[in-house]
């Protein structure tokens, strides 16, 4: 696992500069503030600068194009529709079967735990080293909740959302996003210049809306399309 300690002239400017160093994004990181710094007088006498330790975190592959879904879920989308008799089906077992088939593919062991709460399922992957299917910023484990979605309807009438998790990483991202959205919109509200963020599916947008939807300094809105559409952070 690699940490940096890093120093600057505030505490965004040393966790910034120790990003650049880890080329990694917030989110990838652990960060534990040292000393917070001191300005000084006229901004130059007795000042002292901010220091942070930064760690990455161990949930990242070390290749970050690679795509462990590649291959692996061709044939398991491809079945001629003919063959498919929705009303013999239970959508939620055949998303099962899809999710635990596709796990066993990708060479990982886990258990799939199911929760069912009215048009809305939950399935959730416990095991160990369950960071192939959490992928980069989550990347791999939105692709598979979307497959997974996909399967479910194909055996209902009725549209059936899916979530999928993993390691609890929903809410622990979601922790993350806050205290990104929290962070922007001070910086937002300081340089009154606004800040874009980088592309995320629609739950996590909601999760930045939802963070500063009370905060009176700023707004938010999204801009672009999917898979590429992003929030804007921006003075009121």
């Amino acid at each position: 696992m690699k940490e940096i300690t890093s120093t600057g002239s505030s505490v965004d400017e040393a966790i910034e500069t120790a990003l650049k160093q880890l080329k990694a994004s917030r989110d990838e990181v652990e960060v534990r503030i040292i000393d917070e710094g001191k300005k000084g007088f006229l901004g130059i006498f007795g000042q002292k600068p901010a220091i942070v330790n930064v760690k990455l975190l161990k949930n990242e592959k070390e290749n970050e194009d690679y795509n462990p879904l590649k291959d692996t879920v061709s044939e398991l989308l491809t079945k001629p529709s003919e063959q498919i008799n929705k009303y013999d089906k239970d959508p939620v077992d055949e998303a099962k079967k899809f999710l635990k088939e596709v796990i066993r593919n990708m060479g990982v062991s886990a258990t799939v735990q199911v929760q069912r709460q009215k048009k809305t399922v939950y399935f959730n992957l416990v095991g160990e080293k369950l960071a192939i299917l959490i992928g980069k910023r989550g990347q791999t484990l939105n692709s598979l909740q979307f497959l997974t979605q996909l399967v479910a309807n194909r055996y209902s009438d009725d549209y059936i959302q899916v979530i999928l998790d993993a390691e609890n990483y929903r809410r622990r991202r979601e922790e993350t996003l806050t205290q990104l959205a929290i962070r922007l919109a001070n910086k937002v509200a300081h340089t009154k210049r606004e800040v874009p963020l980088e592309p995320m599916p629609s739950f996590e947008r909601k999760v930045i809306h939802t963070a500063l939807v009370n905060d009176d300094r700023v707004k938010t809105y999204s801009l672009g399309q999917d898979p590429n559409r992003y929030i804007v952070i921006a003075p009121k």
